[in-house]
This record gives C-alpha cells, structure tokens and sequence, in this order.
C-alpha cells in the first residue's frame, strides 16, 4: 500500500514537473520569437504595433497553457497537446523571419511558417475527448496537414537557397538542397491552393458538426468550435487572397486576417475555460442535490430534485417490480422505457441490476459526465425509493384485489338475490296459486280441503321465508331505488326500530351504497338505531347510534377499508356511535 502512495506521489511530482517544463517553454517561446522578429520586424505580419504584438503573446500563451492545465484535468484525452501543440505552432510560424539569426530557427521557420492552421483546426474538431468525429474530417484534415507542412513547408525548404534567390540578410536554409526558384513558387502556389479548399472543407464539417448535435452537445462545444471556425474563416480568407501571388501575402489584408486569427485562438483557449466553470456549476448542483437526498425527500422528491438538477421538468422514474412492469415512487403504473421522439432513457445500475430507468430529455446525453455524476450520488436514494414504491405498489395491489373480491362478493349476491326471487320464489307462488285453485274445485267440507289449506299456509310461510333471505343477502330495493328507499324498506321489515334522520336522494356507486346499508342493517340486528347519511364532498359520511357494535365489525371494517374508507366506534352515553365514511367520488 505504501508503496502505491509513493508510486502516484512520484508520477503526480513528475507530472507537475513536466507541466511547469512546458510553460515555462511556452513563455519562452513567444518571448524569444518577439525579440528575435525585431531585427526585421517589417517582415513579420504584427509589424511594429505593441497591440498587435500584445495580442500575439496572449493568444500564444492562453492556448499554451489552457493546452497543459486541460491535459492535466483530462488525460484520456489528447486535446489538450493539441491545443499546447497550437500555441506552439502559432509561435514558431513567425520564425522565418529574416531577422532571426539563427539558421536552425530560421529553417524550423520556413518548416512550419503554415503549421498552424491544421493544428488549431485539429484542436477545434477534437474537443473535448481528443477524437475526431468521422473519416471525412480525418481526411480533411490530413490533406491541410499535407498542404500546410509538405506543400508550404519541407518542400519549399529543400529547394530554397536564400543568399541565391534573393534574401541576402536571411540566415541559411538548413534543409535546402538546391535552388530551384520555379519548383518554390509552384509548390507555394499549389499548398496555398490546397490548404485554401482544406480550410473550406473543415468550416463546412465543423459547422455541420455544431448543426447536428444534440443542443445539450452543441452549447457544450461552441465555445471552442466557433472560434475555430472564425480562425479558419481568416485562414481561409489569407489563403485566397495570396492564392494569386502563390505565397502567403503580408499586406494590411493579411495582418487584418492575422489578428482575426490571434483573437480566434484566444477565444479557443477561453471556451475550453469557459467549460471548466460550467463543470464546476455541474459539481455543486449535484452537490446540492445530494445535500436534498440527504434529507429524506418526500414521496415523489428524488424526481423533482433530479428534474431541477438536469434542468428537465419532464424527466420521469421508473422502478422495475418484474415481468416488465414500471411504477413511480408512488407505486402508479409507469412506462419509462418507452421513449418519446426526443426522449431517451437511461439506466440506474447496482451491482450490475438496473433499479431504476430514467426517461429524460435526449439532449442530455450531450453533456454525459453530469449525468453519470447525478445517478451516481443519488444511487443510493434510488435504492430506498424503489423499495418504497415496490411496497407500496404491492399494497395498491392487494388493495385492488380486495376491492375486485367485493365487487365480485357483491355481484354474487345480487345474483342470487334475483335467482331467489325470479326463480326459487316464483315457483313457490305458482304452487300456491294451483293449491288455492285446487282449493275452489273440492268440497270445502270434505276431508280434503283442511289438508290443501295446511299446505297452502305453509306454502305462503315459505316465500315470506324466502322473500326474507332474498332481501338480507341483497335488498332489489338498494339496486333499484338506492340507499334512503332500502333503510326506509329495511325499517319497515325488521323487528328493531330504525329512524333515519337522512339520507342523501342521489344514486351512489353501487358498491358505496351496498357497505352503507350493511353497515345500518348490522347494527339493526343489535337493537334500535338512528342514521343519518350525507355526502360531505366526495365521501358518504354515515353515522349509526346503536345500543352495541354489531357482531360482524370485522367484515363490516375490510369491506369500508376495500373502498378506501374508514369505520371507527365510539361509545356514546346511549351506547356507541358507529361512524362509516366512504369515498363516493
């Protein structure tokens, strides 16, 4: 273990080591190329102008060392040496000058005098993971590569002899090989060519590239990619216009289109800067939405807390229960999965399991690293909700299928309420009927007719027997007329006394009156009882004063709790105060 300290200690002290080797390089660099350009500063494109020479050195440095700082925040990715790179480029561009007095700078110069516009446009196209995006920009930019270093710069040196062709204060060409004054303005004129169409081509890619991308994607990278594309735009411009004369002009136009590009490669530097700040805000909106987490959001809160830190209001939770279902937090149905046009959806892992599935904005895909870090410091806050909604889904569930089973309890009991009446009962009258005729045809004095009357009374017991049993397992008078007509007809059948004070006259779901009159009919079975029923907005309140709570509470209870009511007993002076209240919507 300690010596896996050390290990990271010594490469974190070679990497800072390294980094200060770097600037300081950097530093030197636009420094040294300044006063090595003011021996013959007329030859170099910032003239004379302190401005202009200010803005020289920042573009320089700010791209020098954003490059090492951004190498440092993200190794994985090989931007940030592009961008360092870029600074470098810029800088040494200015080396072919006259005045350098050195041949080795001054060959280094003519070498890479076009260096850098492929290597900001490589740097612009690359943010911010260092890859390109498609073999058309690889290609693209692999050809301004070419013009830029072979056609502008090697070739032109192996055949450029300065004191021969002309530049007798220039120091000498390292690489040349010859003089050949034709064979330097044919390649000089074919690079400029060249790098002119590259230059083009890689505006038109990354203009596309910012036009197809995800807004989340494109706000990420505008702030370096438009000003690559300014950069290029100048080079381009500088280009065209020295396209004519076959080298690169150093006109006012030139210098004009020189100083669009310094300001552009600031710009590049400052939006990878810019990025810096908007990860920092990233990091404390999760900050703060962990600090929420931590006080136990209420039921639905991880969803709205997540909502406001992704800046999405439509983001939906889904929690996985099995078979393919979803529920949200509070255990409703949900359908996450199924993505809407613009939508995407993303999972929450734990230990390799998904326990929860996040339906969002597919823009915010472009800016990943703040989504893993948000699902990441609420993982554990999925965790607990999603045991939360799987309970309470469960309960929802149980809590239907109690409602089906009364639903279907009562259902049966009608059933056999009219198969009593329409059928048992109807055929008990008919035997009546055929008696009492029977009855009218014999001799009411013969030894027959006492019997036929015996049989026609207990005939006539039967169906009030019958017609009875039909009423209390389900009265057709609740069906028909509803609740305040079956009291009144329950007070007229029973042998306690029943004073309903109210009731209300409008008709209820049938499974809200039925719970009501059985509660009533229970307690009447006790003894004497009041009711008074009214609807207080969406529930039926029913309040039974009776001698004694009714011996079927407990059914009576499961059967108010199956609708989402409630049933309490208070005792009163007179006895109990049975109390019913019943969602009736």
């Amino acid at each position: 273990m300690q010596s896996l300290v050390t290990c990271v200690s010594d490469n974190g002290d070679h990497w800072m080591m390294t980094a200060r080797a770097v600037l300081v390089c950097g530093f030197a660099t636009g420094v040294g190329t300044v006063v090595l350009v003011q021996n013959k500063p007329g030859d170099w494109v910032a003239g004379d102008s302190a401005g202009a020479v200010l803005a020289f050195l920042l573009a320089g440095w700010i791209a020098v060392t954003v490059g090492v700082v951004m190498r440092r925040r993200r190794p994985e990715s090989n931007f940030g040496l592009v961008l360092a790179a870029a600074g470098f480029a810029w800088f040494i561009a200015a080396w072919n000058n006259p005045g350098a007095g050195s041949s080795l700078v001054f060959t280094v110069g003519l070498v890479f005098s076009a260096a850098g516009l492929p290597v900001v446009a490589h740097a612009g196209l690359s943010y911010p993971d260092g890859r390109l995006g498609n073999w058309l920009e690889r290609g693209a930019l692999g050809v301004t590569y070419g013009g830029a270093l072979v056609l502008l710069g090697v070739g032109p040196a192996l055949v450029f002899d300065p004191p021969r062709q002309g530049c007798s204060f220039c120091p000498d060409n390292l690489l040349a090989v010859a003089s050949e004054p034709e064979w330097v303005e044919s390649l000089n004129l074919a690079g400029v060519g060249v790098v002119l169409v590259g230059a083009v081509v890689l505006i038109v890619l990354a203009g596309w590239r910012l036009i197809d991308s995800r807004p989340a994607a494109r706000r990420g990278q505008a702030p370096v990619l438009l000003p690559a594309i300014a950069f290029l735009g100048a080079g381009a411009a500088s280009h065209a216009h020295s396209l004519l004369r076959g080298s690169l002009a150093n006109d006012s136009f030139g210098r004009s289109m020189w100083l669009i590009q310094a300001a552009a490669l600031a710009l590049i530097g400052l939006g990878v800067a810019f990025g810096w700040v908007r990860a920092r805000r990233a990091r404390s909106a999760v900050a703060e939405l962990v600090v929420r987490l931590s006080e136990s959001p209420p039921r639905g809160g991880l969803r709205d807390s997540l909502a406001s830190t992704l800046g999405d209001p439509g983001l939906t939770v889904g929690y996985p229960i099995g078979e393919g279902r979803h529920v949200d937090a509070r255990g409703n149905p949900v359908q996450p999965a199924t993505a809407a046009a613009g939508q995407a959806t993303t999972a929450v892992l734990r230990d390799g399991e998904p326990i929860a599935i996040l339906r969002h904005r597919a823009d915010l895909l472009g800016d990943p690293r703040l989504v893993e870090e948000v699902v990441s410091a609420a993982g554990l806050a999925f965790q607990n909700e999603r045991l939360q909604a799987i309970t309470r889904a469960q309960l929802d569930e149980v809590r239907t299928s109690r409602t089906r089973l009364v639903a279907a309890s009562d259902r049966e009991r009608s059933r056999l309420e009219r198969d009593l009446h329409d059928g048992a009962q109807q055929s008990l009258i008919g035997l009546m009927l055929a008696l009492r005729l029977m009855r009218s045809r014999i001799d009411p004095e013969g030894c027959f007719a006492a019997s036929v009357m015996e049989a026609e009374a207990e005939l006539r017991h039967c169906v009030d027997e019958l017609r009875e049993l039909a009423s209390g397992i389900h009265p057709a008078v609740l069906s028909d007329l509803g609740l305040a007509a079956a009291i009144e007809s329950l007070a007229e059948a029973v042998t306690a006394r029943i004073s309903l004070v109210s009731a209300p006259d409008e008709r209820l779901p049938t499974a809200v009156e039925t719970a009501a009159y059985l509660v009533v009919a229970e307690a009447a079975k006790v003894g004497a009882v009041t009711v008074n029923a009214v609807r207080d907005g969406g529930l039926l309140v029913v309040d039974v004063d009776a001698v004694s709570a009714p011996a079927r509470l407990v059914d009576l209870e499961d059967r108010v709790a199956a609708l989402d009511g409630t049933l309490t007993v208070e005792p009163d002076p007179e006895g109990v105060r049975i109390r019913a209240e019943i969602p009736c919507g």
